[in-house]
């Protein structure tokens, strides 16, 4: 029997990408644990950015429409049982190490990774606590992920596609809303963020989805999300449309309080949160080129005509230079930092490529070290890597911040 932290070491010891897609070893994995899945009535999230906030929405709004609501994420920010929630409250340790060790102890003849482990036990925690709707968020593009391997949806939602992932997911538009259109199935609804032509062409080609418009967001802006960011006017927007079409299917009453009250009170950790407002610290898991751009937008509307002091770590594998080349109109300067991942850019290669610029960077050799910089009176952004995020927010929790 192991304990919670040797299930949470066993699980993400697994290799990040397996040798099988996801989809064929989710589907071995749940054939061999008896289809849980079938008893799940779910919404099916894919995307680019702000899938994340389109489930917290979604989430929120199914809990005040009365509904036992089961929420499927990744990655997460602090803890790992940000991951898997019931009704908004984490699954518990107790509930982790039980289910870890069974699915541990099966002999599934493929060799699940980290997110493969975690889609289970999501899926068996949703079914043994008879939830009325599961909120499952993609991992990584749609087509081959392993949620794909969960069946026929109530709705299917595509945020809004971006340049990400590009290794795997292809280096066009075209392809990778190929990828993500992989969730779309015969004759269940589907609801289309605001998108590229390129895109939306090939999402119209998969399914005749319900588009985001400019109507639609002023409807959701005016319901007030307590998410800050103009972004999350269509994330609001995609959710809202999503939650009627889902709502409608089972009758439920008080459908437009129910939207109304749950775009308003949704929560969603690290997505342009203000940890503390003197000295103004904010943290943003903006981390790509669609992230950054949304957030640049975002706060030359909430702060017209201000500039920042902006801390970055990111992956090398992302597309940093049009990142930076985004913020630098508004930077004061910047601090870089290096992620804790294997796949992180150091914040040396960052900090010089930002001075070449013309802009003043530091890099730090701990992420500890960022908060003696921050000053009052100024603002200062944090932003990149959702593990670096997290891991800003862990360190303010628990007190090794100034204030």
């Amino acid at each position: 029997m192991y304990s919670y932290e040797e299930v949470l070491e066993k699980i993400e010891s697994g290799r990040r990408f397996g040798n099988l897609p996801g989809v064929e070893i989710t589907r071995i994995m749940l054939e061999k644990l008896n289809h849980p899945q079938r008893e799940l009535s779910f919404i099916h999230v894919a995307g680019t950015n702000g899938k994340g906030s389109v489930c917290a929405f979604l989430d929120s709004i199914m809990r005040e429409a009365g509904l036992k609501t089961g929420c499927f994420i990744s990655p997460h920010l602090v803890d790992f049982r940000e991951r898997i929630t019931v009704k908004g409250q984490m699954i518990s340790k107790g509930d982790v190490v039980r289910l870890g060790n069974r699915l541990l102890s099966e002999n599934f003849g493929v060799n699940p990774t980290m997110f493969d482990y975690c889609l289970a036990m999501a899926v068996l925690y949703f079914r043994e606590q008879q939830c009325d709707v599961a909120i499952i968020e993609t991992g990584l593009g749609g087509r081959l992920d392993s949620t794909n391997a969960l069946g026929m949806p109530e709705v299917s939602v595509i945020t809004r596609i971006g340049y990400d992932h590009m290794a795997i997911l292809g280096n066009t538009l075209h392809e990778i809303a190929g990828e993500k259109a992989g969730i779309l199935k015969p004759g269940v609804p589907a609801v289309f963020a605001p998108q590229e032509p390129e895109a939306l062409e090939v999402l119209n080609q998969h399914a005749d989805g319900i588009c985001v418009t400019e109507k639609d967001m002023l409807k959701a802006e005016a319901m007030k999300p307590a998410l800050i960011g103009d972004y999350q006017r269509e994330n609001a927007a995609a959710a809202m449309l999503a939650a009627e079409i889902y709502l409608n299917k089972i009758h439920a009453s008080a459908i437009g309080e129910s939207v109304k009250k749950g775009i308003h009170h949704a929560k969603w950790q690290g997505r342009m949160d203000i940890l503390s407002t003197d000295p103004f610290f904010m943290v943003d898991g903006a981390h790509n080129s669609n992230g950054i751009h949304a957030l640049k937008r975002s706060l030359m509307k909430l702060y017209p005509g201000e500039k920042f002091h902006f801390i970055m770590g990111v992956m090398a594998d992302k597309d940093y230079e049009n990142m930076v080349e985004e913020l630098l109109p508004l930077a004061i300067d910047f601090v870089t930092v290096t992620p804790d991942s294997t796949r992180a850019l150091q914040g040396s290669a960052l900090a010089d490529f930002i001075e070449r610029k013309g802009v003043p960077a530091q890099a730090l050799q701990r992420i500890s070290d960022i908060w003696k910089g921050v000053k009052h009176g100024e603002k200062t952004i944090a932003l990149g890597s959702l593990y670096f995020i997290g891991e800003l927010i862990e360190q303010f929790q628990k007190g090794q911040h100034v204030v």
